[in-house]
C-alpha cells in the first residue's frame, strides 16, 4: 500500500464511524420525537377526559342546584299550608268551644224550665 493509501484508510473508517454514529443519534432522536409524540397523545387523551369528567360533574351541580331550588319552594309551600291550617285549626277548636259553651247553656235552660 501506498502511504496515500494508508492514509485514506483511516479517515474511511473514522468517516464511518462518524456516520454510525451520526446514525445512530438520529435513530436516537426519532425514537425520542416517536416517544414523547405517544405521551403527548397520551396527555391529550387525559385532557380531554379530565374535561368531560368536569363537565359532567357541573352538571351534576347544576342538577343538584336546581333540585335543591325546587325543594326549597315545595318546602315553604309547604310551610305556608301548614300555616294555614293551623290556622284554621285553632279558628275550629276555637268555633267548637263557643258552639260547646252556648249547647251547655241552652241545655241549662231546659234543665231549669223541666225543673220549673
Amino acid at each position: 500500500m501506498s502511504p496515500a493509501e494508508q492514509e485514506q484508510e483511516p479517515v474511511q473508517v473514522q468517516e464511518v464511524d462518524t456516520l454510525s454514529t451520526l446514525e445512530d443519534r438520529i435513530q436516537r432522536a426519532v425514537q425520542l420525537v416517536s416517544r414523547l409524540r405517544q405521551e403527548r397523545d397520551a396527555a391529550l387523551e387525559e385532557t380531554a377526559a379530565a374535561r368531560t369528567e368536569a363537565e359532567s360533574a357541573r352538571s351534576e351541580a347544576d342538577a343538584a342546584r336546581n333540585d335543591a331550588e325546587t325543594a326549597r319552594g315545595e318546602a315553604e309551600t309547604a310551610r305556608a299550608a301548614a300555616e294555614r291550617l293551623t290556622s284554621e285549626n285553632q279558628t275550629l277548636v276555637a268555633e267548637r268551644k263557643q258552639v260547646r259553651t252556648r249547647i251547655e247553656k241552652l241545655l241549662g235552660q231546659i234543665d231549669q224550665l223541666s225543673a220549673s
